[in-house]
């Protein structure tokens, strides 16, 4: 039986093959798709008839908005020009320009909503708008991008303003960087957010944790903790922006690839494409589900190939093994690993200079050790790991999914870029018991950078911090909803019950983190859990803007960080702590 995706086009007048390009880079497009990638991944061109566009876009999402735990994967790119279409995003879809800047390619408009999960109460709650992107495009309206985490808007213009909520519904996001808006950002409802590398006229919204990294000071409120939720940073330290597609008539399609920036704020494109490279299709393996194994990824990456991974699901037997430096694994339209036996998902040996984005990593039941391994390598050059989202259970499945730990960072220089770390708490198989995961992350190198880190629900810690030289800027948490009693959540001391969220090391000397965001749901125990996170009390381990929430349940939570800060015991309640360092907070 043919799946669903493959006849999303039926009922649309068969088109006429489009040519573009010029020389060896001629490339036939029948019925918005090309044999490159395959039949997940749409390309429209200006030339395309507008009813016909718009007649496949309301087709994709039609299947899409709400398809949670769905197995359809779709990329929806759009050559550079302007289009008068409107494009609703659902679930596990990309929407991309391929030109070199944003504003090569004009959409009139690009949103997502949050109706299909309205309450009791009439709010559109799209606390559950997971799995999506846009990038690299233009959008010539207002924008309502109405989600939370595992999404991403990257590297775009809009035309107006940009609203973060649906009618002021529940939301708990969210990632945007190096992009403008003309007009105001309204985060309404949402419980955090990081904007990163952006520009826009102001900011309106607040809830718990809201995070501006190296955004044009102009639009940057003025207040902050604790008069309002805000924690503002003039500069981004390091980062390298994601890796993306793009068209060219002469040299045809290629992955740009930007260059690391130091000290850096504001969008970095502007009026001329930033520093970068433009990376040729043939340095990459073009990976298809159908036909794709670990086995076809691997003699690729043994070859020396990049990999891109158009939309799909790939089941892995044994892990995907990066062993060259400057190897790049790039995923389009949410495309899937999913461990089927007990191996992990990605592992790199000795390598460094990496780029990994774009992917959705999924446990398997078989219990897997590690979904991804990022191995060790001396005197590290610096690596990325960017949109990349992690999943323990909550699919359709023969079993429960099982993991000991989604990720492990051994390798010195990671920066991390909007990660979203989750055990799943609804879905099929999920349980306590079920679709059981120890830790979310494991941090063990040096001079590791997270950017909107996200880590949810598992066993024990969902963070494990051990490296030194460690920055997080923006984290957001929930311990799990589903402790089923006191003995079963005990902390390593044997003293206390329940695991913090975020654990630094004993023995680290140097961290810093600011904007952390912590939230308790006792929905199955009444367990009084003692602190959110746990640090060494030493000069160098410093903690900046960090809150607790009492969400709902049962209470409650002694302290915010060791034994410093209010408790919190009714469901509303939080608690806040300005800085910490060496046990002296405020």
């Amino acid at each position: 039986m043919l799946k669903k995706k493959y006849m999303i086009l039926s009922g649309l007048a068969m088109l006429a093959g489009i040519l573009t390009g010029c020389g060896n880079n001629k490339m036939e497009i029948r019925d918005y798709h090309t044999d490159i990638f395959g039949q997940n991944v749409f390309i429209f061109t200006p030339e395309d008839d507008t009813a016909g566009i718009q007649d496949a876009l309301d087709k994709i999402y039609a299947t899409q908005e709400t398809a949670q735990f769905d197995d359809n994967r779709y990329a929806v790119y759009f050559m550079p020009g302007e289009y008068d279409v409107s494009a609703n995003v659902g679930f596990y879809t990309q929407l991309a320009g391929l030109g070199a800047l944003p504003t090569d390619t004009k959409v009139a408009s690009v949103n997502t909503y949050a109706e299909w999960l309205t309450n009791p109460q009439g709010l559109h709650n799209a606390t559950c708008n997971f799995w999506r992107g846009i990038e690299n495009i233009e959008m010539q309206s207002d924008t309502v991008w109405a989600v939370s985490q595992a999404t991403d808007m990257r590297r775009v213009q809009v035309d107006g303003n940009l609203t973060l909520h649906d009618n002021y519904g529940w939301a708990s996001g969210g990632f945007l960087a190096d992009s403008r808006v003309t007009g105001y950002v309204d985060s309404g409802t949402q419980q955090q957010w990081l904007s990163r590398n952006n520009s826009y006229s102001s900011w309106m919204g607040q809830n718990w944790n809201i995070v501006m990294l190296g955004d044009d000071t102009a639009g940057v409120p003025e207040k902050t903790w604790p008069e309002a939720s805000y924690t503002a940073i003039e500069e981004t330290k390091t980062v390298r922006e994601k890796p993306f597609l793009v068209y060219d008539k002469k040299d045809g399609f290629g992955v740009f690839v930007p260059d690391w920036k130091k000290d850096s704020s504001s969008y970095g494109w502007g009026g001329e494409t930033p520093e970068g490279k433009v990376l040729p299709l043939k340095d990459f393996y073009v990976a298809k589900e159908d036909t794709d194994t670990a086995a076809t990824l691997n003699q690729a990456l043994s070859e020396g190939k990049n990999i891109l991974f158009t939309p799909g699901i790939y089941e892995l037997d044994e892990a995907i093994t990066v062993k060259n430096s400057g190897t790049i694994l790039l995923g389009m339209g949410l495309a899937t690993l999913r461990s089927t036996a007990d191996n992990g998902c990605i592992v790199t040996e000795n390598a460094d200079d990496l780029i990994l984005a774009g992917l959705l990593m999924d446990a398997g039941t078989t219990e897997s050790e590690k979904l991804v391994s990022i191995g060790a390598k001396e005197n590290a050059a610096p690596s990325l790991i960017a949109d990349m989202y992690f999943r323990v259970g909550g699919i359709a499945s023969s079993g429960p999914c099982k993991a000991k730990n989604c990720i492990t960072v051994d390798l010195d220089n990671v920066v991390g870029d909007n990660l979203w770390v989750w055990r799943a708490d609804h879905g099929d198989n999920v349980g306590w018991d079920l679709n059981t995961c120890k830790n979310g992350i494991i941090i063990n190198g040096a001079n590791v950078t997270m950017y909107a880190l996200m880590v949810e629900h598992f066993n024990e810690y969902q963070t494990m911090w051990n490296g030194e030289d460690g920055t997080c800027i923006m984290y957001q948490s929930e311990v799990p909803y589903d402790v089923p009693d006191k003995g079963q959540w005990i902390n390593p001391d044997g003293k206390r019950f329940g695991y913090a969220s975020f654990k630094v090391a004993e023995d680290v000397t140097s961290f810093d983190a600011s904007g952390l965001g912590i939230y308790l749901y006792n929905r199955d125990n009444a367990i009084p859990m003692y602190c959110a996170m746990e640090v060494p009390d030493i000069t160098g381990v410093h903690v900046h803007h960090v809150i607790t929430a009492y969400l709902n349940g049962f209470p409650g939570m002694k302290c915010v960080i060791n034994e410093a800060g209010n408790s919190i015991l009714a469901a509303g309640q939080t608690a806040k702590i300005i800085d910490y360092e060496n046990g002296q907070w405020r």
